[in-house]
């Protein structure tokens, strides 16, 4: 099932599709998606709007905002279209755009080689390692050589490639994992654990949005994962025709007009 609503942007009627279990036609015929977007007069852009600074969704104004709904909205003006923006997530990936839930998947998708057996991917428009947070008052935490010592506790998200990471690089602190949704800002807000780890917007998101929580960046990138649209397969026009908004955003310099209006300058991809 599917439900479209209407939200209000700027004065600009901004369209939602929220997807609910089977979504909708099937793959279209290798690379005729440009003519079938242009016969449509809409490109459809899977966004997860909960991630700030990327695909946000404000709570206050209900707007969306993030680099990439500027980034889709400019693509979808480059290409003469407007722009529906389709609720999903990462679990669901995959699935909307092997089922031609939408057209693009535009909320900083990590390049992973396991989502690459399933999706095309773009250039990658940003690049974010592995960032930590904590809290404020933290009596001995204060910056990244201060994590790894006994008897600090970090957690990390189960499913994410911090775990691994984390296991690998930590020798004395303990690595602890959890599963449950913002589970690890509860555990470090409570004080039973340290600091967490994260990417930088979502570190970004921690900082700005609470009172109590600090990010701390590593002095040098710890296991920087490059960030893209992401694309149905067997899709080379398509992917072509992306390609070259990516390019033209960073050349022309509206790719670092919204990362500095977003505060995401420390992760742009050059």
């Amino acid at each position: 099932m599917s439900v479209w609503r209407r939200w209000w942007a700027g004065g600009l009627a901004v369209t939602i599709l929220a997807i609910a279990g089977a979504t909708g036609a099937p793959a279209l015929a290798a690379d005729d998606r440009q003519a079938t977007i242009h016969q449509r007069g809409v490109l459809r852009v899977c966004i997860w709007p909960d991630y700030y600074s990327i695909t946000y969704r404000n709570p206050r104004t209900g707007t969306l905002e993030g680099i990439d709904i500027d980034m889709a909205r400019a693509f979808a003006a480059d290409l003469g279209v407007s722009v529906a923006f389709i609720e999903s997530s990462f679990p669901r990936l995959i699935d909307n755009l092997t089922e031609n839930a939408c057209d693009i998947a535009m909320h900083a998708v990590g390049v992973r080689p396991d989502r690459a057996a399933h999706v095309a991917f773009s250039q990658p428009t940003l690049i974010s390692g592995i960032y930590a947070v904590t809290s404020r008052d933290h009596p001995t935490l204060h910056s990244w050589a201060d994590i790894d010592r006994p008897g600090m506790v970090v957690v990390v998200q189960k499913g994410t490639y911090m775990e691994p990471e984390m296991r690998r690089r930590l020798v004395h602190a303990e690595v602890r994992v959890v599963t449950a949704l913002q589970e690890r800002e509860r555990e470090v807000e409570s004080g039973r654990a340290d600091v967490f780890m994260t990417d930088y917007p979502y570190g970004r998101r921690m900082a700005d949005l609470t009172d109590w929580a600090k990010l701390l960046e590593p002095p040098v990138p710890v296991a920087p994962t490059a960030y893209a649209y992401a694309l149905p397969k067997g899709e080379p026009a398509w992917l072509e025709r992306v390609n070259r908004f990516v390019a033209a955003v960073k050349a022309d310099g509206r790719l670092r007009a919204a990362a500095e209006r977003h505060r995401l300058l420390p992760i742009l991809a050059k």
